[in-house]
C-alpha cells in the first residue's frame, strides 16, 4: 500500500537491497500509474485483525512538497501523533496535558518524513496492540525498524504537569544558585526535585535586575544541552519554559503606574499600548488571546509596539501564531524579538534587519524573503525555510525538513548543524561568496538530550542537491565523502580551500558561541582524531552552463 501511494524512485531506488528493488518494481509495473500527485500525505488508519490491534499509518509525498511530522512520547501511557505541522502536535499535546495528567505537554521526539527515503522509507506506523496489562504502543518505519531514541529509553514522567508546576515546595535557598550550579544539580534530583528546583527560580525576584538574570538562566536551561541523568529533556525544557511564563506573568501591565523597564501586554491591552518611556525598555507580549493572523493577529501587535519605538519584545506562550516578525517595515535594525512557546508558519518572513531568536523548533515557511538581519532557532525548522531568501544570517541546532533555501538570492549566509532532507538549495542563484554572494553550510551534526554531539549517519540522505543552482554554494561537513556525485543535480565538487575556511569560519565560531558545538572538539574532529578544515569539509558550486558561460568574439 505504502509503495503504491509513494513510489521509490531515483537514487533511493537502486540504494535499497536488490530483493526490495525486485519487489518494489512488480508493484510499481501494476501501480504506478495510479500514484498520486503531490503535493499530499496520506494518513491512514486500519484494523488489524492478524495482531488484535490497530495500526496509524503516515505516507509521505516523495517530491517533498507537503510537510509531516510524527511526534511519540512514552510516560505513564504512550501516544503517537501524525499531522502536517509541529504546531498541531503541541496543541494536540497542551490539550491532553491539561485535563488528563497521564500526558504530557511536549513529545520527547519529533521528526519529519522524506518520501520514498531508501533510509526510513519515508512512511512510519503507529499500532496498538493488545498485551496481557493492556494495549501497547509501537512504532516502526516502512522497513518494520522500531523508532527509537535516548530520550525514550529513560524513566517516563511520573508527575502531572500541572502538579510538578502549582503544588511543589519552592525553596529558597535555590533561587541563589548559579547556571552551573544547577545544570551540575539536575542530574542527581528525582522529577520532583528538579521540579522544585527549576519552578523555585520564579519566585522572590524583586528587581529589574533580577528579571535579567532569572530570564537568562531559565532560557539557557531551556535552549543548553547538558546532561540530565535519568531526567528527560521534555521534563526540564518544559519546566523551565512555564517558569519563564510565571516571571513574564508577573511584570506590570502596559497603563500602570510603574519604575520597571519591564512591560506586559495582553490582546486586551493593545488600544492602550504607549510608547517605552526608555530605550532599553522590554515588552513582554502574551500570545494568549490573540489571533494566529489578520487585524487582530499577534504579527500586528507587534508591528504595532514598533511603530511605537519598543526595540527588545519578547513574545511567550505562543500556540502558532503566523507571521511573527513580518511586515515591520524597512531597515528594522536595531530590534531583537525573542520567542518561546510553539511558534506559527512565516515566522521572519521579509524581515529587514531585525535579530529573531526562536526558544525551540520553529515552522514551516519561516524567513521567506528575508533580506537582512539574524535568525537563531535552537531546534529545527520545517518546509521550505527560506524560501525566496536575499539576505541575512541564519543559525539552526538542529534539522532543516524539505526545500530550505529554494530561489534564495542575494547574500543568505546559513548554518545548519544538522541535515535537510531532500532539494537543499534548489535554483539557488546567490551570487560569488568570496564576492559577498550567498552560502549553505551544513554539517551533519546531532545533538542529544544530554549534550552528546555526534555525526549524523549521512551529513545529506536526499538527492537534488544544489538542482538548478546558478550561484553561491555549499559547504557540507563530508569528512568520509559519502556524500555521491550521483545527489548533486546541477552542482559540482570543487577543492575546499584554505580560503573557504576562512571565509566560513566566523560563522562557526558565532554558531559555536549559540548552540555549543565547538569547531576544535566537534567539528574538526573525526573518529576520535583531529582533522584540518580541508580534510573536513567540501565544497559544491554550480555547473557553468554553456547559456551562461562568457562567448570570446572573433
Amino acid at each position: 500500500m505504502i509503495e503504491a501511494l509513494a513510489p521509490t524512485t531515483e537514487r533511493d531506488f537502486t540504494m535499497l537491497p536488490e530483493e526490495k528493488q525486485r519487489t518494489y518494481r512488480r508493484i510499481q509495473i501494476s501501480h504506478m500509474q495510479g500514484s498520486p500527485d503531490g503535493p499530499w500525505f496520506f494518513i491512514i488508519g486500519r484494523n488489524d485483525p492478524a495482531e488484535n490491534g490497530f495500526r496509524l499509518i503516515g505516507i509521505t509525498d516523495t517530491s517533498m512538497l507537503r510537510p509531516q511530522v510524527f511526534a511519540l512520547q512514552r510516560g505513564k501511557e504512550s501516544i503517537g501523533l501524525i499531522a502536517s505541522e509541529k504546531q498541531a502536535i503541541d496543541a494536540t499535546l497542551e490539550s491532553l496535558a491539561a485535563e488528563d495528567g497521564r500526558f504530557w505537554p511536549k513529545a520527547d521526539k519529533y521528526w519529519n518524513a522524506r518520501g520514498g527515503s531508501h533510509t526510513d522509507g519515508g512512511a512510519f506506523m503507529f499500532s496498538l496492540t493488545k498485551q496481557k496489562s493492556g494495549m501497547a504502543l509501537g512504532c516502526v518505519d516502512k522497513f518494520g525498524k522500531e523508532i527509537s531514541d535516548s530520550e525514550l529509553s529513560k524513566p517516563p514522567i511520573g508527575i502531572a504537569i500541572e502538579d510538578m508546576v502549582t503544588k511543589t515546595a519552592k525553596p529558597a535557598t535555590t533561587r541563589s544558585m548559579t547556571l552551573p550550579a544547577i545544570k551540575a544539580a539536575l542530574p542527581k534530583l528525582d522529577q520532583a526535585k528538579a521540579a522544585e528546583l527549576i519552578c523555585s527560580l520564579a519566585d522572590g525576584i524583586e528587581n529589574d535586575d533580577a528579571v535579567d538574570k532569572r530570564v537568562s538562566l531559565l532560557t539557557s536551561l531551556l535552549d543548553d544541552r547538558y546532561p540530565l541523568g535519568e531526567l528527560r529533556r521534555s521534563e526540564v525544557s518544559e519546566l523551565a519554559l512555564r517558569t519563564l511564563y510565571r516571571i513574564f506573568d508577573s511584570l506590570s501591565r502596559i497603563g500602570t503606574d510603574s519604575k520597571s523597564r519591564y512591560r506586559l501586554l495582553r490582546s486586551s491591552d493593545v488600544p492602550g499600548l504607549k510608547p517605552p518611556e526608555k530605550r532599553d525598555c522590554v515588552l513582554a507580549i502574551d500570545s494568549a488571546g490573540f489571533a494566529a493572523e489578520g487585524d487582530e493577529g499577534l504579527s500586528r501587535g507587534i508591528v504595532g509596539a514598533y511603530g511605537l519605538g519598543w526595540r527588545r519584545i519578547t513574545i511567550y506562550r505562543m500556540a502558532g501564531q503566523r507571521f511573527v516578525g513580518s511586515g515591520i517595515g524597512k531597515d528594522s535594525r536595531g530590534l531583537r524579538i525573542d520567542v518561546y512557546g510553539s511558534s506559527g508558519d512565516y515566522l521572519a518572513s521579509g524581515l529587514d534587519g531585525a535579530e529573531i531568536y526562536v526558544h525551540g523548533n520553529a515552522q514551516d515557511q519561516i524567513a521567506q524573503i528575508i533580506n537582512r538581519g539574524k535568525l537563531v532557532v535552537y531546534g529545527d525548522v520545517g518546509q521550505t525555510f527560506m524560501y525566496g531568501a536575499k539576505g541575512s544570517e541564519s543559525y539552526i541546532r538542529g534539522n532543516a525538513a524539505g526545500r530550505p533555501l529554494i530561489n534564495a538570492v542575494g547574500r543568505p549566509r546559513v548554518v545548519i548543524n544538522g541535515t535537510a532532507l531532500d532539494y537543499l538549495a534548489e535554483s539557488f542563484m546567490a551570487g560569488d561568496p568570496m564576492n559577498g554572494g550567498g552560502f549553505v553550510i551544513l554539517n551533519g551534526m546531532q545533538i542529544d538530550g544530554d549534550g552528546n554531539v555526534t555525526e549524523q549517519e549521512s551529513p545529506y540522505p536526499g538527492g537534488n542537491l544544489f538542482s538548478l543552482a546558478s550561484g553561491g554554494a555549499i559547504f557540507i561537513r563530508d569528512p568520509e565523502s559519502k556524500l555521491g556525485e550521483e545527489q548533486l543535480n546541477g552542482g559540482r565538487f570543487v577543492p575546499f580551500t584554505p580560503a573557504d575556511w576562512e571565509l566560513i569560519k566566523p560563522y562557526l565560531e558565532e554558531n559555536e558561541r549559540l548552540f555549543g558545538i565547538s569547531i576544535e572538539k566537534h567539528l574538526l574532529v573525526h573518529g576520535g582524531e583531529k582533522f584540518p578544515p580541508t580534510a573536513i569539509y567540501r565544497k559544491v558550486r554550480p555547473v557553468q552552463t554553456t547559456a551562461l558561460t562568457p562567448i570570446g568574439l572573433e
